[in-house]
């Protein structure tokens, strides 16, 4: 008699779980589809087109996808220090925002289509995941699917981390909710050492991303952890003991994959040459104070705590406050479910150590700096380095946590009565009101700086081994990137000096490096021609010379023409230029085959070109090809 009654609920459970599942995969997709249409505008031309701004960062970014795929494309791992960039000295990848683990996992994409594309498929994927993984790990703590859907897409579109998409190791945000998942299933002892390995590999994967943002996971998930323990003491305590086998595993494993880039990224010296300095950066990292090495120039701060709205990226950022005072109402309501008040907490906690620990105004009131928990938390080792604003990625998550469990806590209290059956969709529709105003619009977009005509011709015409020094004009560095964007476009050239990355000058200071140093003020010279600059400040005839044979360049590639005053001045130099190709001049200082290691005072086939004030540098040059002029 019953066994109409057990079929017909194990139907009803069926049709249940078939919707749940079919409404999970509408919420996937329009993630996906939200991702495409924030970044719609770069792909109408994923090759070609970038974010407006920032695209100094941009462009080294595609230089770091292009280096890892060259890496790959030859059966090796990417090296770790590199002269790539920056001949002769070369610099630590490790301390740059290298994406190691995204540029070797898109090779193939970026071999065939471009280091561009691979930045708009990573900037797109890392929308639509981030969101979803933020909504699995919702739903596998108990979030309905309506609120883990909300949540996912607060964390996943939420405006500061739309605002970093130009920083695609920030951007690609998807491992911080598994990370700081996988650790509080071990401490809750939820797994221990399957669990622990999953964690350590989910770690070892960030490290190999954006070190920063495992930084701030770590902080979070240590803060998310004590705040539990606080709340469920006993079980805390009882716990703690079968959580170590799974901590401990889980550090085995990130030590043993990311141990070697750790000594690389502590030891003294970065690459050993005639003007690299002894930076001590492991020191100037472990103890900024000890044996009189200089502290680390202050990070810039980044202000834009969670929600804030002043930005462009926001669609309807003027009506961001409802949303701050529903968080805030929901929080003091329901502060006696334990999952709102542990989410109300983090999303504080977190969005006030993002305001850094720098002096604040707010609402006609100052802040002092000492007042923010960052600046005591600025003073120890490692975190003198990050810059605080990015912790709101992780407020992020948590905004969205609180968001989730109040929406269903609140449906919770609603009684069963059939007259309430509509107040569940009214709440949930409300919340999703209350978002609106943090959608983000699509990202305006413009063109890469173009690889000039002739780039790739003159390069099979010099026929440069790879680790030939290649000195391009203009001279790449931070306010001049479009260099890396051509070695990144066209995998030419194989080794250039100077660049655009993070390293440290004499003082052992962190600096945005690349035209830094006593030997780099003909460097600045070749750029103010370049730029037609007013306000020339001439190097020494001694200075150029001191430069050039710091440089030893095989080869010069300069954007321009023979009379410009750039032009004159390398024609002054270097002689006539080997091959012009357009408004692209070429010498080869040495014969093909040799590499740019080789001493340019000691010259095989010589020329003698007048430098000014009728300084003469002895370069080694191949003589004009006769069909240099095309």
């Amino acid at each position: 008699m019953l066994t109409p009654v057990v079929e017909a609920a194990e139907q009803a459970e069926e049709e249940r779980t078939h919707a749940g599942t079919t409404w999970q995969w509408l919420i996937l997709s329009a993630y996906l589809l939200g991702a495409v249409v924030l970044t719609w505008g770069l792909w109408a031309d994923p090759a070609s087109r970038v974010q407006v701004r920032d695209q100094g960062d941009g462009d080294q970014f595609v230089w770091f996808l292009r280096y890892s795929a060259t890496a790959i494309s030859h059966w090796r791992l990417p090296a770790l220090l590199t002269t790539a960039m920056d001949a002769p000295q070369g610099f630590n990848l490790m301390w740059n925002t290298h994406g190691l683990l995204l540029g070797s996992l898109l090779t193939p994409v970026t071999l065939l289509a471009g280091p561009q594309v691979s930045d708009t498929l990573i900037l797109t994927l890392g929308f639509a995941g981030s969101a979803a993984c933020m909504f699995l790990v919702l739903r596998r703590w108990g979030a309905s699917i309506s609120g883990a859907g909300l949540g996912g897409a607060m964390y996943g579109f939420s405006p500061y981390l739309v605002y970093s998409g130009v920083h695609l190791q920030l951007a690609f945000a998807l491992l911080p909710p598994l990370i700081i998942d996988a650790m509080l299933r071990i401490v809750t002892g939820r797994g221990a050492l399957r669990t622990g390995v999953w964690l350590g590999l989910l770690i070892a994967a960030q490290f190999f991303i954006g070190e920063e943002l495992l930084l701030f996971t770590g902080i979070a998930g240590g803060l998310l952890t004590l705040l539990m323990a606080i709340t469920w003491p006993r079980p805390a305590i009882d716990r703690a003991a079968a959580a170590v086998p799974g901590l401990a595993t889980a550090t085995g494993v990130a030590l043993l994959l990311c141990g070697r880039a750790l000594w690389v990224q502590f030891q003294d010296r970065v690459l050993a040459g005639s003007h690299a300095v002894a930076t001590r950066t492991g020191a100037v990292l472990l103890d900024s104070t000890a044996n009189g090495t200089a502290r680390p120039a202050a990070p810039r701060h980044e202000p834009l705590a969670y929600l804030r709205g002043d930005h462009p990226i926001s669609l309807l950022h003027e009506l961001r406050w409802p949303l701050l005072i529903a968080l805030i109402a929901v929080a003091i309501l329901f502060w006696r479910n334990p999952k709102v008040r542990i989410a109300a907490v983090m999303f504080a906690g977190l969005d006030l150590l993002a305001l850094g620990g720098v002096s604040q105004s707010v609402a006609g009131l100052h802040y002092p700096g000492y007042l923010h928990p960052w600046f005591w938390l600025a003073r120890l080792p490692v975190l003198s380095s990050a810059l605080p604003g990015r912790m709101a990625i992780l407020a992020d998550g948590a905004a969205g946590a609180l968001l989730a469990f109040s929406l269903d806590h609140a449906r919770s209290l609603v009684p069963a009565d059939k007259s309430w059956r509509n107040a569940g969709p009214a709440m949930t529709a409300a919340a999703i009101l209350l978002i609106l105003p943090i959608v983000p619009r699509p990202y305006p977009v413009t063109n890469a700086a173009p690889v000039p005509a002739g780039w790739q011709a003159a390069f099979a015409r010099l026929q440069l081994p790879a680790d030939a020094r290649v000195l391009v004009a203009p001279f790449p560095y931070g306010l001049i990137p479009q260099p890396l964007r051509w070695q990144a476009d066209t995998g030419e050239p194989a080794t250039m000096i100077g660049g655009d990355y993070i390293g440290f000058n004499q003082d052992g200071q962190r600096v945005r490096a690349g035209r830094t140093g006593d030997w780099d003020v003909t460097a600045k010279y070749i750029d103010e021609l370049w730029t037609g600059s007013p306000q020339l400040v001439v190097p020494s005839p001694a200075q150029i010379s001191a430069d050039i044979a710091f440089w030893r360049p095989a080869a010069v590639v300069a954007v321009t023409r023979p009379q410009s005053p750039l032009g004159r001045f390398l024609i002054g130099e270097f002689g006539p230029p080997t091959y012009q190709i357009g408004s692209l001049l070429a010498w080869r200082l040495q014969p093909a085959g040799n590499s740019g290691t080789a001493s340019a005072t000691q010259p095989s086939a010589a020329h003698l070109g007048a430098g000014p004030g009728g300084q003469h540098h002895l370069i080694r040059a191949a003589p004009p090809d006769p069909g240099r002029t095309a």
